[in-house]
């Protein structure tokens, strides 16, 4: 098993990442301080939302997988995803990053699902 930086601290890291780079970065639900997990919203001027997870791999690793995006005739189905992610996991900490290319400050190099 990898050893886990705690998700307060990686939420802060990528925040201070966008920012520095003129982006925008906000936590939109907090989750364990300690063990919870990440769900991450990318997006671009607040547009073609993606939401990232980690799900674990057959080789024990958890990697980075596209749970839905944003359908920009029904924008309001990827909001009550996210909202309903929040509600079944109390220790989930959702971010969302709004800058170009946001896929790279979660260590994937294309954009979109």
């Amino acid at each position: 098993m990898e050893p886990r930086l705690p998700a307060h601290l990686e939420a802060a890291g990528l925040i201070r990442r966008v920012a520095g780079e003129g982006g925008f970065a906000a936590v939109l639900h907090k989750g364990d301080r300690e063990a919870g997990t990440l769900l991450i919203v990318l997006c671009e001027n607040g547009a073609d939302a993606r939401a990232y997870e980690r799900m674990p791999d057959a080789d024990g690793t958890r990697k980075w997988h596209c749970s839905r995006q944003q359908d920009p005739e029904n924008k309001d189905d990827f909001n009550r995803y996210i909202a309903r992610r929040a509600e079944q996991d109390g220790d989930l900490w959702i971010i969302e990053l709004d800058i170009a290319q946001a896929e790279r400050f979660i260590g994937l190099d294309e954009t979109g699902c």
